[in-house]
């Protein structure tokens, strides 16, 4: 098994351009590099660990097929892959109608005392940490807890207190102020 490169050394946007070319290996290293978080963020979503093991599988075809869709001028090349499996997740849970029940370590997640601000963001380097940096802290949070927890907006909304319609304004405003600062 290869080892992962941090993200900075690791090139997506070569390897997505390679996948274009139907360069195979190009895909096999964009899966050794990040198939173990993508499947971190697909259980977050799902809460099945075999159903996100199917989801990734199928996201990483999506990846191979539509490489040559990919644009960088609309984003990362990292982003635009976790954009994909994160999608195919959510889609498979809103196509199934299905209620998820919460893990008992998610259950505690939400109900638990945690303070607003708990990611450890700030020891990484890059626009979009210096970007997450300008948003007030619960506006942050939301922002993280949806994208990188893959949380809905309604456990969020359970998690922070705080009624539904503004945690989907906060997202909301923080994702445009979010563009705008990486523009």
């Amino acid at each position: 098994m290869a080892q992962t490169l941090p993200e900075h050394f690791f090139d997506y946007e070569a390897c997505l351009l390679a996948c274009a070319r139907g360069e195979q290996q190009a895909l096999h290293q964009l899966y050794e590099q990040e198939s173990a978080r993508l499947l971190g963020v697909a259980q977050r979503i799902v809460r099945d660990k075999a159903l996100a093991e199917d989801i990734v599988h199928d996201a990483f075809i999506n990846i191979w097929n539509g490489a040559a869709g990919f644009d960088p001028v609309r984003g990362s090349a990292r982003g635009w892959i976790f954009s994909v499996t994160r999608h195919m997740a959510l889609n498979f849970v809103r196509n199934n109608h299905r209620e998820v029940p919460l893990s008992a370590e998610h259950e505690q997640t939400l109900t638990a005392e945690a303070p607003v601000d708990t990611f450890e963001y700030r020891a990484r380097t890059g626009q979009i940490y210096q970007c997450l940096e300008h948003l007030e802290p619960v506006r942050r949070s939301c922002v993280l807890h949806a994208y990188v927890d893959g949380y809905s907006h309604s456990e969020i909304a359970q998690k922070l207190g705080t009624p539904l319609g503004t945690v989907k304004a906060w997202i909301k405003r923080s994702l445009a102020a979010l563009r705008e600062c990486m523009a």
